[in-house]
């Protein structure tokens, strides 16, 4: 008999009981019921990690791979000409099947010689930073179902984020922040909105929790009426008093756990998400890299600014969206892939660029996962003319830190860039890598759900399997 069954079958349970608790206050114990106590504790991983923290830069769109990543040469000599293979249209306006070139150059950037379109150059300065992976492709052609793809490891809604899995097997180093914090435009919501960082059925502690980056950091974070602090913590401790009395009246309400440790966590987020937006403590240098001093850059510059400071601060997943204006989801490119590439780039090459740099400086990169990518890629038809529509079948995914190859490029699509065909990664297959770097193992990252080990992957069905050609030996 083990220590741990003794404990359960004698003096009525007791023993266990207090074992639970002790353990869940240390991040250690059972999966799911000994981290109720406190489920942002930092927690071990399954490994030794390459890496504590990601952020994630969300491209929300489909970028045009043939036009910003993966030159084609082919595309540009046969543009015009009508491509033998019968693409898979989403929209109306392809019709002809009529292929097109891209209108810009490719450059050799780096020591490492990536090629990368004249459109990124900020991008291109830090190709030796960058594992390109060119031979990505995923599921859906809709927006919605290629982004909950992308951050949940399926198309269908409701299952949990990766920065939900994330927070749920390490925690957060900062117990006075989430570990899961979502920037998004203050002008809106980006395609589907918070669908894109929902727990799931994992505890409601791990879904991303939203910063402002205009005004407050956080909504209803302060009293609507000046109070005087005393009066503030005599407050608290009656809600304490009360929350106590409740836990004792009912020990089986985890909903009533989860609604006491968020207003917990709230109230010390009083005292430290008010200095996230204290640039103050930025130099003007680095205020600067970012392009806070540029009408176009300064929104997506300081959720990039925002991201670097959160991970600086031990928060496990940063989620950055990119504007919503001129249309929230910018990277979509169906009128004319020239003018809408040229727009949404000028706003996001600068920042992109200068997190990654900014990282480095600071010696934070090699513990930092940073991911550029789009839901799905284009086509290397022409719609509308000058356009491109959605295309599941290739796309391009940019890694910095962490591990990751620097100065790779990995996988290859046909000559047209329609299909990955060379070393083809999937969503899920990336996840189990990311993961990996965490030094966790996705098949053993679960949660019990209606009877069956859940995990992000979910890899029985969909193969999914780390690439280790994506890690730096």
């Amino acid at each position: 008999m083990s220590r741990r069954e003794m404990l359960r079958v004698s003096g009525l349970g007791f023993g266990a009981l207090a074992w639970q608790s002790l353990a869940a206050a240390e991040g250690k114990g059972l999966p799911q019921e000994g981290r109720a106590a406190n489920p942002l504790i930092p927690r071990p991983p399954h490994r030794s990690p390459k890496a504590r923290s990601v952020i994630l830069l969300m491209q929300n769109g489909g970028p045009s791979q043939m036009d910003l990543f993966d030159p084609k040469p082919e595309l540009k000599k046969r543009e015009g000409q009508t491509y033998a293979e019968k693409v898979e249209k989403f929209q109306k306006g392809s019709e002809a099947n009529k292929l097109l070139g891209s209108p810009f150059a490719f450059h050799h950037r780096g020591s490492c010689g990536m090629e990368m379109s004249e459109v990124i150059p900020c991008l291109g300065s830090v190709a030796d930073e960058l594992c390109m992976i060119r031979s990505m492709y995923t599921e859906h052609n809709n927006h919605t179902e290629g982004l909950v793809m992308f951050n949940t490891g399926k198309i269908f809604p409701g299952r949990p984020a990766l920065g939900s899995w994330v927070s749920y097997a390490l925690g957060s180093v900062n117990q006075n922040l989430p570990a899961y914090i979502v920037l998004r435009d203050p002008e809106g919501y980006n395609t589907s909105g918070t669908l894109l960082w929902q727990n799931g059925w994992l505890p409601a502690q791990h879904r991303g929790t939203e910063i402002n980056t205009r005004g407050a950091p956080l909504w209803n974070l302060q009293p609507a009426h000046p109070i005087a602090p005393e009066a503030r913590e005599a407050q608290l401790e009656l809600l304490a008093r009360l929350n106590t009395k409740h836990r004792a009246n009912h020990p089986r309400e985890s909903e009533l756990e989860a609604r006491i440790q968020n207003y917990e966590l709230a109230a010390r987020m009083q005292l430290e998400a008010g200095e996230l937006l204290d640039l103050q403590r930025e130099s003007a240098d680095t205020r600067k890299i970012y392009g806070l001093d540029n009408p176009v850059t300064a929104g997506y510059g300081l959720r990039c600014l925002m991201a670097r400071r959160l991970v600086e601060s031990g928060v496990r997943f940063v989620q950055v969206f990119p504007p919503v204006k001129p249309q929230f989801q910018p990277w979509d490119s169906h009128s004319n892939v020239k003018t809408e590439l040229e727009r949404i780039c000028a706003a996001c090459d600068q920042p992109s660029a200068a997190l990654i740099q900014d990282l480095k400086a600071r010696g934070l990169l090699e513990e930092t996962i940073v991911i550029w990518s789009g839901e799905f890629g284009r086509l290397p038809v022409s719609q509308n003319g000058s356009g491109r529509d959605h295309n599941r079948n290739a796309f391009t995914t940019l890694i910095a830190g962490g591990g990751f190859r620097a100065g790779h490029v990995h996988g290859s699509t046909d000559e047209v860039g329609y299909r990955s065909v060379e070393k083809r990664v999937s969503v899920p297959d990336l996840h189990a890598t990311l993961l990996n770097q965490l030094g966790l193992d996705h098949d053993r990252l679960t949660f019990a759900h209606h009877g069956r080990g859940e995990t992000l992957t979910d890899s029985s069905v969909t193969h999914a399997q780390r690439v280790p050609e994506l890690i730096s030996t």
